[in-house]
């Protein structure tokens, strides 16, 4: 074989070692699976690919719309299925001496009674360690909040709940404190009641004065 002749098989030889190589080559690429877009690729407005860890999320305020009143309980406040009909909302307060609660009250138009009434019958059921009237140991300040009248409450000493106005069994709680709001609204009072161990009532009051000045009527 001449010396021209085996460099021309040579030559097809590396032709087709190089074309099988080629072709291996794309079968390989299109094989493998597409790379995940990049947050610079993806289309504006386009939701993360990746979830945020849920054990990380932070807790989001809980809003509460009626008819006549809404208001924006903190964040952490768990709102829960109202335990009777007498309740509008109902929410479980966590704190360092155990959970409190904060009940809102709504009786209908023209109910309820006015608003030193209620705050002089919520002082009632509590008692004094030296057995004087918890009426004489309340605190009260007028507010407007939003354009709306209210009334704040603040007492403490050993609280008695429960009995025939709620259903529940009576017990009688020492070491309690109330804080209260009578929110005079368009057709009637509203009533916000907030109890619990007094240490997790004072962790929790500034956030208590934050769902009142939040109240808005949208009449």
């Amino acid at each position: 074989m001449t010396t021209s002749r085996k460099l021309a098989l040579l030559f097809a030889v590396l032709l087709v070692v190089s074309a099988v190589a080629c072709g291996n080559q794309e079968q390989t690429a299109e094989q493998q699976p597409a790379a995940a877009p990049t947050a610079e690729e993806m289309p504006a407005g386009h939701p993360p690919i990746q979830q945020p860890d849920p054990t990380t999320m932070m807790p989001t305020p809980v809003v509460t719309e009626t008819n006549v009143l809404s208001w924006t309980a903190p964040e952490g406040w768990v709102q829960e299925p109202p335990a009777n009909a007498m309740r509008q909302s109902q929410y479980r307060v966590p704190g360092s001496a155990g959970d409190g609660e904060c009940v809102v009250y709504y009786f209908g138009a023209g109910q309820g009674g006015g608003p030193m009434a209620n705050a002089e019958r919520w002082a009632g059921q509590f008692t004094q360690p030296d057995g004087s009237p918890s009426i004489e140991a309340m605190e009260t300040e007028e507010i407007v909040a939003n354009g709306l009248d209210t009334l704040l409450i603040k007492v403490s000493g050993t609280y008695s709940s429960g009995g025939m106005m709620t259903g529940a069994p009576a017990q009688t709680m020492p070491g309690y404190k109330l804080l209260g709001a009578v929110v005079e609204g368009p057709d009637s009072n509203w009533f916000f009641k907030f109890t619990g161990p007094e240490a997790t009532i004072d962790e929790n009051a500034e956030g208590f004065r934050a769902l009142i000045d939040s109240v808005q009527s949208p009449v």
